[in-house]
């Protein structure tokens, strides 16, 4: 259509990036170099009309997190569902929208998409390195309409290390620990006139904490990540900026689907089968960005960027992990046959995928109406070459290549995403009321091709060649009052929305109405926000993936699910204490969820769902607390999180399956000067064993107590 070659056109040509409006309004006169954020800082919160959570680099050091389930679980309104323990696979969701794979939110690294085919295969195993970055952002309710595509749950945002404004500046971070971890982080960055640069080096992994009981492989990781960035200011009053990031990272990790069954896990929750002793995740990305920001001093303002990642990934693992396998394999350890457990298949999960486009953001100020327009144009596919090999786990419990598979002979199709996106809003602001009124217009055409079994080298022609076209209109509307210096008052209206993939022939875009009300409080150090949130599903998606039992021929199909209704609260408190000597943080946050499905149907994946039932792995209560000492030269910190019990499936024995569970985690630093410390930190203190997630096979234990000493040394 002439309207999408048109966008198409000038985006690419401009190509510019989502950073936010609250970032440019509070832009200085002080030339900085450009960092793509959704919020920009604590005190930009105040002017977003909804939920909002920036987390600063001195709060992500507190903990030296590498895990982001363990980061956000002091969010309100997120859900955590974890899953091997380090947080390379998290599944998260937001305002009970479901935690999957991230598919159901916007996943983003300086403000662009980064799930590997956020389209076409929204529920990949890629997660950027937490360790490395600078601030995460979390936006949820009206505001974050625009980011899309995926509108009803919000938007989380990573936003990497930025550029030295001045000078030099470096970190040296060693760190080892229990299970044989181990980290080391370094960067450095320097700024000479209008020149910048920097690199930043990531690596972590450790042994594991699981056993198995052969072989001397370890059921571990190892991840690196490398970042180059160049910036160079230029023009009148160094107005314009250009900015390149290049990214790689590779990840081995020894992980499973293969959970246990119940029995064996209240005898040893650690333990592994022996059938699973080859699965192994095998992944490599490479990321390009550029941007491009222009400021002019009447306040007219351009963000670009364009960008393309690049993604391959192979997991390597036991393709039968069903109750009944799990049992078989148990009953088999504990008096193996010479004869072996013949014809185990172990799946080539083998895929390639790619995402590109550009973005486009124009900041316009006139008068009391601050006007923002975006484009974007993306591309993204998913190519999927898998096979089975076939292995005999014999008597002394090693396995035995039997078989080899064919490449191709397992799934053997092509997924791909195109889509055009307007966005605008209307910023007016008048004296304490500020109105915010946003239109999002997508235009998505996602295919699907693919080929026969037998025919590996697609030689023979298509067997499926579907589409699924969709354009839509996204409105929100949300508003800020402020009642005096110390209240805040806010309310929201949206509608979310997420594309139907191609696969079933009746499958429906998912659409809901998304409502919020509630307020902001700061008085003498003590910051609060209550708002309540309601989601009015008319059609929920369920998206179908290895993770939560689905067969070969249905990965990547999506279900309707019909009528959903979701509400709750979000409570958030915190203020420092302070005296001549010593100075007290306290912070809590609560989120409280009623789910309810207003139909009855048969999942195909939860099992029966009839009208009533609550969500499965969307917890009812969520509370975490966070209180420390700053004394001198030593520093502690302490984080509590309590999390209700949770259905994993809405069968009999799946009700209530996720028990509640209270976890500590712990971190004492000591200061040697301005530039050194040295610190320990406790992930699960007080070593509660709990399940952690039974959606893919069987039960996966949350990680036991770990302990980690590091080293830092910064300038």
């Amino acid at each position: 259509m002439t309207l999408k070659l048109t966008v198409s056109a000038l985006s690419t040509a401009i190509a510019l990036s989502l950073s936010s409006t609250a970032v440019a309004k509070n832009a200085t006169n002080e030339r900085t170099f450009e960092q793509i954020t959704v919020i920009g800082s604590q005190e930009a919160i105040n002017d977003i009309p909804g939920s909002a959570s920036f987390i600063s680099e001195q709060e992500l050091e507190k903990f030296d997190y590498t895990d982001i389930s363990r980061v956000l679980s002091s969010v309100s309104g997120v859900y955590v569902q974890e899953e091997d323990g380090y947080g390379l696979r998290p599944n998260i969701g937001m305002r009970g929208t479901g935690t999957g794979r991230n598919d159901k939110i916007s996943v983003m690294e300086d403000g662009v998409l980064v799930a590997p085919a956020p389209y076409s295969a929204p529920a990949a195993y890629y997660f950027p390195t937490t360790g490395r970055m600078e601030s995460i952002e979390v936006l949820k309710g009206a505001a974050s309409v625009k980011y899309g595509p995926r509108t009803t749950g919000g938007v989380l945002n990573l936003v990497s290390r930025s550029l030295p404004t001045k000078g030099s500046t470096g970190l040296l971070n060693a760190e080892l620990g229990s299970d044989g971890f181990y980290k080391g982080h370094a960067y450095f960055g320097k700024k000479k006139n209008n020149a910048a640069g920097l690199i930043e080096v990531f690596s972590y992994g450790a042994d594991g904490f699981k056993e198995l009981p052969v072989g001397s492989d370890n059921t571990g990781f190892e991840k690196n990540d490398v970042l180059l960035k160049f910036g160079f200011d230029f023009g009148d009053n160094q107005a314009h900026n250009l900015e390149m990031k290049v990214k790689y990272s590779d990840e081995r990790s020894d992980e499973t689907y293969m959970g246990l069954t119940d029995a064996d896990y209240q005898d040893s929750p650690y333990r592994r089968y022996a059938a699973s002793q080859h699965d192994e995740m095998n992944t490599q990305h490479n990321a390009y960005q550029l941007n491009y920001s222009y400021r002019s001093e009447t306040g007219f303002e351009l963000f670009a960027s364009a960008y393309l990642n690049d993604f391959h990934r192979n997991w390597y693992k036991a393709s039968k992990v069903g109750e009944s396998d799990l049992q078989k394999y148990s009953e088999f350890e504990a008096n193996p046959t010479t004869q072996g457990i013949e014809g185990i298949a172990i799946k080539a999960n083998n895929r390639n995928y790619q995402a590109k486009g550009s973005q486009s953001e124009l900041h316009i100020p006139t008068g009391n109406h601050y006007l923002t327009i975006g484009v974007r144009y993306h591309e993204d596919e998913m190519d999927r070459f898998q096979w089975q090999d076939k292995y005999t786990l014999n008597q002394d419990l090693s396995m035995t290549l039997t078989e080899n598979g064919i490449p191709g002979s397992d799934s053997n199709r092509f997924d791909s995403a195109e889509a055009t996106t307007l966005f605008i809003q209307d910023q007016w602001s008048l004296d304490a009321l500020v109105i915010n009124a946003g239109l999002r217009y997508e235009d998505i055409t996602i295919k699907r091709e693919e080929w026969a079994k037998s025919d590996p080298t697609r030689s023979n022609g298509l067997t499926k060649n579907i589409s699924n076209d969709t354009e839509i209109l996204v409105p929100s509307l949300g508003a800020t009052y402020r009642v005096n210096d110390n209240l805040t008052l806010l309310a929201g209206i949206q509608q979310g929305y997420a594309p139907a993939a191609p696969g079933n022939a009746e499958q429906q875009e998912e659409e809901s109405v998304n409502l919020e009300l509630g307020g902001r409080y700061d008085y003498a150090g003590f910051n609060g926000e209550v708002i309540y949130f309601n989601s009015d599903y008319d059609n929920m998606h369920g998206n179908c993936t290895a993770a939560i039992g689905c067969d070969d021929d249905n990965i990547g199909d999506q279900y309707n699910y019909g009528e959903v209704s979701v509400a709750g609260f979000e409570v958030s408190a915190g203020k420092v204490f302070t005296t001549h000597a010593a100075s007290f943080p306290v912070r809590l946050t609560y989120t409280y969820t009623d789910s309810e499905f207003e139909n009855d149907f048969d999942s195909g994946l939860w099992g029966t769902v009839n009208k009533g039932d609550a969500m499965p792995y969307v917890p009812e209560n969520q509370i975490a607390l966070s209180f420390g000492a700053e004394l001198s030269a030593f520093v502690f910190d302490t984080q509590m999180r309590y999390v209700s019990d949770a259905h994993a499936d809405l069968t009999a024995t799946g009700l209530n399956a996720i028990d509640s569970r209270v976890v500590w985690d712990l971190a004492a630093k000591y200061l040697i000067d301005n530039n050194q410390k040295v610190y320990i930190t406790v992930d699960n203190l007080f070593d509660k064993t709990y399940i952690a997630n039974r959606a893919n096979g069987g039960i996966q234990p949350g990680k036991p107590r770990t302990l980690q000493l590091g080293y830092s040394y910064a300038f």
